[in-house]
C-alpha cells in the first residue's frame, strides 16, 4: 500500500468515526423532547448564533496553534470536545446553559482545520485532489451510516432520541482514541520547517523560501548555519503570494461563499423543519441526511477523480457558477412552499451540489498555489466564510437590522447562494 494512501485511509477512518453522530439529524427533536425553559424561536435566534461567533473567534488562534503543535493534538482535542458536548447538551434546561454549550461546540468546528490540513503535511502535492475527495467523502460516509441507523432505530421504536445520543458520545470517544494512533507530523509549514541536508536547500522548499533566506542561486542555495526562519514572516510571504495570484483569489472567493451558504443552511435547517411541522407523525430527518450524505459522497469522489485538474480554469468556473445558480434555486424549495417534504428534498439536493462544488474549489485553490500553503489559505478562506456568516446572522437572525422569521431568513440564504455565481 502506498504511503500517501495509507495515511489518507487512517485519517478517513477518524473522520468517519467523528461524523458517526446518529443524534445529529434529530438535535432539535432531542432538545425539545423534554420540557425546556426556552422556545424554538429563542433557540434559532439566540442560541445557534453563539456557535457562529465562537467559531469565528477561535479560528485564527486555532490555525496558528495547529501548525505549532503539529496538527495531531488538535485532532484529538476535537474528539474530546465533541464527546463532552454531546454528552451534556441534552441536559441543558435553560437558554443560558444551551448558549454556553453551543459556544463550546464552536471549538469542534474550529479544530476541523487540523483534520483538513493534516493530510497536506503528510502527502505530496500531486495527490491533493484525491486526498481532498477522500477526507470529505469519509465524513459523508460517517454521516450516511449514522443517519440510516438513526432512522431505522427510531422508526422501529428500538431507541429514543436520548439513546441515539449515547451512541453519538461513544463514537466521539472512539474517534478520540483512534486519533492517538495517527502518524505524527514531524515537520510543518511554518513553525517546524524541514531542515536542510548538507547545507543545501531541499527540493520541496519553495522559491519564496529562497528569497526569504536572501539567496541568489537559482538551483542550489547555501543556508547559513543555525539560522532559523521567522514563521510569521513566512506566513506573510505565503499570504502575499497567494492573494496576488488571480486563480487563488477567484477560487478562494467561491470557496468562502460556498462554505458560508452551507454553514447557514446546516445551522438552521432543523429549525425550519420544526417550524414547518412542530410535531410530525414521523420525523424523516435521518433518511434525508442519509440521502444527502450518499449523494454528497458520490459528488465529492467524482469531483476529485473526474475533475482533478483535467478541466481548464474557465470550464471549471463555468461549471461551479451554473451549479451555484441551481443551488440558489434549490434553497427556495426549502422555505417558499412551507411544505416539509419539499424542504427535505431541497436540502438533499443542496447538499449534493455543495459537496461537488466545495471539493472542486478546494482542489483548485491548492492547484493554483505556488508553495505548500494550503493550510494557511484554507484557514483564511474559512475565516472569510465565517465573517460573511456572522454579518448575515447579525442582519437577519438576531434582528439587529431585519427581524425576519425563519422563512424570510432562508429567502436571504437563497440569494446568497446564487449571488456568487457571477464571480
Amino acid at each position: 500500500m502506498k504511503d500517501w494512501f495509507k495515511v489518507s485511509a487512517l485519517l478517513c477512518a477518524y473522520g468517519l468515526l467523528r461524523e458517526t453522530r446518529p443524534s445529529d439529524p434529530y438535535l432539535t427533536e432531542l432538545l425539545f423532547s423534554e420540557s425546556k425553559n426556552y422556545t424554538l424561536e429563542e433557540y434559532y435566534r439566540d442560541a445557534i448564533p453563539i456557535g457562529t461567533y465562537s467559531y469565528l473567534a477561535q479560528l485564527v488562534i486555532v490555525f496558528l496553534i495547529t501548525d505549532f503543535f503539529k496538527y495531531k493534538p488538535l485532532i484529538i482535542l476535537s474528539g474530546l470536545v465533541g464527546s463532552i458536548i454531546w454528552g451534556t447538551i441534552a441536559l441543558a434546561k435553560t437558554l443560558l446553559e444551551l448558549q454556553v454549550l453551543i459556544g463550546i461546540y464552536g471549538t469542534t468546528f474550529a479544530t476541523e482545520v487540523a483534520y483538513f490540513t493534516y493530510i497536506y503535511a503528510k502527502v505530496d502535492k500531486k495527490y491533493y485532489p484525491k486526498v481532498t475527495s477522500h477526507t470529505r467523502a469519509a465524513l459523508l460516509v460517517g454521516k450516511l451510516v449514522s443517519s440510516i441507523s438513526s432512522q431505522i432505530l427510531l422508526y422501529f421504536q428500538l431507541m429514543n432520541y436520548t439513546g441515539l445520543n449515547y451512541i453519538t458520545v461513544a463514537a466521539q470517544a472512539a474517534s478520540t482514541i483512534w486519533a492517538l494512533f495517527l502518524p505524527n507530523v514531524k515537520t510543518t509549514v511554518y513553525f517546524h520547517r524541514k531542515e536542510s541536508v548538507d547545507g543545501k536547500l531541499s527540493k520541496q522548499e519553495s522559491t519564496n523560501d529562497i528569497n526569504l533566506k536572501n539567496t541568489t542561486s537559482s538551483s542550489e542555495c547555501i543556508i547559513p548555519p543555525k539560522r532559523k526562519q521567522n514563521p510569521f514572516k513566512l506566513i506573510y510571504v505565503h499570504f502575499k503570494n497567494a492573494y496576488t495570484n488571480r486563480g487563488v483569489i477567484q477560487w478562494s472567493i467561491l470557496y468562502a461563499t460556498l462554505l458560508c451558504g452551507n454553514l447557514l443552511i446546516y445551522s438552521y435547517i432543523q429549525s425550519l423543519w420544526k417550524e414547518i411541522e412542530i410535531n410530525p407523525t414521523i420525523a424523516w430527518n435521518g433518511i434525508v441526511e442519509a440521502i444527502l450524505a450518499f449523494l454528497g459522497c458520490l459528488s465529492a469522489l467524482s469531483a476529485g477523480y473526474l475533475h482533478g485538474g483535467r478541466l481548464s480554469n474557465t470550464s471549471s468556473l463555468l461549471i461551479i457558477s451554473t451549479l451555484s445558480i441551481c443551488k440558489g434555486c434549490v434553497v427556495l424549495l426549502l422555505a417558499l412552499p412551507k411544505d416539509l417534504y419539499s424542504a427535505y428534498a431541497g436540502y438533499a439536493i443542496f447538499g449534493a451540489i455543495y459537496a461537488f462544488s466545495i471539493t472542486v474549489c478546494g482542489s483548485e485553490v491548492a492547484r493554483h498555489l505556488e508553495e505548500d500553503s494550503f493550510g494557511l489559505i484554507f484557514g483564511i478562506n474559512t475565516f472569510v466564510a465565517l465573517l460573511l456568516q456572522t454579518v448575515l446572522t447579525i442582519l437577519v437572525v438576531n434582528g439587529s437590522v431585519f427581524l425576519l422569521d425563519i422563512y424570510g431568513q432562508f429567502l436571504i440564504y437563497a440569494g446568497q447562494d446564487g449571488a456568487h455565481s457571477g464571480k
